[in-house]
């Protein structure tokens, strides 16, 4: 699961690189599923996985966390392989496999040498068709969530600010709750709610599966259709999600946190999905100011002022929405207000003035470095392949989206710092030790 990090972003100024082209053909089958296939015969080993486009805003408002709780209940078995031997099926072929959810989307994949490519294929259509959702697995991913929280958000320092700020920032689009949900409400849902989610998301056509590695195109595409070919199709996904009003005036919120002991301050503000070009101004924005150590924010607030123990300006741009959130923990007794007036300095200069042009080409390798570096692995590959197609709906992206990047200008960057970076469109969160609850 995606976790919101205090630790500032690290992006290496490597110069100017270019990427190899990454080749893939994609094609549908006859129920809906959308097939991408790269063919990379460099090294003996093949990524099979599968995305699918549900996640923690297609939920219930009452039942929260059922996306996150199906990446893990569809590791529990199906009618052809046994409760508790998926991971020895995988490994046993010397393999290994994860799940990940978010807000949009749950991904699954495996990494196997290349002559298991058609095990990887076998699970994977056997998690689609065949899943077993009984009771007794439903009870045992309850107690594996539950930890799963207790560990990294509740007993986690700081591992509730990104619910926090969620919950303030939205207040009617699903985006409001965390992805791991409530546990009440997987307490409360019924051994029926559960089968009617999977019946309802976990469909082909709703559904990408890819294919990456050391393959013959030919004889996968074969096994693909072998074992995906008959599996029906799902009833189209009706996807109707409330609109968020404009932030137009400056709001405050407090949380409090038992786990911690210096308090952060977090400026938000709703910004738009990640298929805009806007989107892509504000990840260079946040890089500009806290993408290393010689970062803007980074070098005022933390060496020279030393006025921060961490500072991070990070824009987690969704299907829908984003979040651009700019945090800080404060060194000694230097005030949140304080912190806050640093950061609308540093706003207030990229609204009024063009960042310079060495500024902007070290902005120009940062993403660039990032882009090679996206690519690096078949299991880099096989994620972006699956994520542009399913997401952002153009899989081309996987070679053109930094072209995008390349073409931002100096001008831009200071226009949507203007459109979407402004004092009355923003919440400020003050995240504290839960003893300051105690003395107010």
């Amino acid at each position: 699961m995606k976790k919101f990090t205090i630790i500032p972003l690290l992006i290496g100024v490597l110069g100017t690189l270019s990427a190899q082209e990454v080749e893939f053909e994609e094609y549908d089958l006859e129920n809906g599923l959308h097939v991408i296939l790269h063919r990379d015969n460099t090294a003996p080993m093949v990524v099979t996985s599968i995305a699918y486009h549900v996640g923690a805003k297609d939920e219930d408002p009452e039942r929260t966390g059922f996306a996150h709780f199906f990446e893990h209940l569809l590791f529990e078995g199906t009618q052809n392989i046994k409760r508790g031997e998926w991971d020895k099926i995988v490994s046993s072929k010397g393999g290994q496999n994860n799940a990940t959810t978010n807000d949009d989307r749950t991904y699954y994949y495996e990494v196997f040498p290349s002559n298991a490519l058609e095990t990887g294929l076998w699970m994977e259509s056997e998690r689609l068709l065949h899943p077993i959702i009984e009771q007794v697995g439903v009870d045992t991913q309850n107690e594996v969530v539950k930890e799963e929280k207790r560990l990294r958000v509740d007993n986690s320092p700081y591992g509730n600010l990104l619910a926090e700020i969620k919950k303030n920032l939205f207040k009617v689009h699903p985006y409001r709750w965390e992805t791991i949900g409530s546990m009440e409400h997987l307490d409360a849902a019924t051994l029926e709610e559960f089968r009617a989610f999977n019946a309802k998301f976990y469909v082909p056509n709703n559904a990408v599966l890819v294919v990456a590695g050391d393959i013959d195109l030919s004889k996968t595409r074969a096994m693909i259709q072998a074992y995906f070919g008959s599996i029906p199709k799902g009833d189209p996904i009706a996807r109707d999600y409330p609109k968020e009003q404009p932030i137009t005036q400056e709001f405050r919120a407090q949380a409090f946190d038992p786990n911690i002991q210096i308090p952060a301050i977090v400026a938000c503000y709703r910004t738009p999905s990640f298929k805009t070009r806007d989107a892509r101004v504000l990840d260079m924005i946040s890089t500009y100011l806290s993408g290393g150590n010689s970062s803007k924010l980074y070098k005022k607030l933390v060496d020279d002022k030393k006025m921060a123990l961490a500072v991070q300006a990070v824009n987690l741009s969704q299907e829908d929405y984003g979040i651009y959130a700019i945090l800080a923990l404060p060194m000694g007794d230097i005030s949140l207000t304080t912190l806050v007036s640093e950061f609308d300095e540093e706003i207030g200069k990229l609204q009024a003035e063009l960042i310079s042009e060495k500024d902007h080409q070290k902005l120009l390798n940062q993403f660039e470095s990032a882009f090679v570096n996206a690519n690096a692995s078949l299991e880099g590959i096989a994620e972006s392949l699956a994520s542009y197609y399913l997401l952002y709906g153009n899989t081309s992206l996987i070679n053109s989206e930094i072209e995008v990047y390349r073409s931002i200008t100096r001008e831009e960057i200071m226009e949507v710092a203007n459109k979407y970076l402004k004092t009355n469109q923003r919440l400020l969160l003050e995240y504290l030790p839960e003893n300051n609850s105690k003395e107010q």
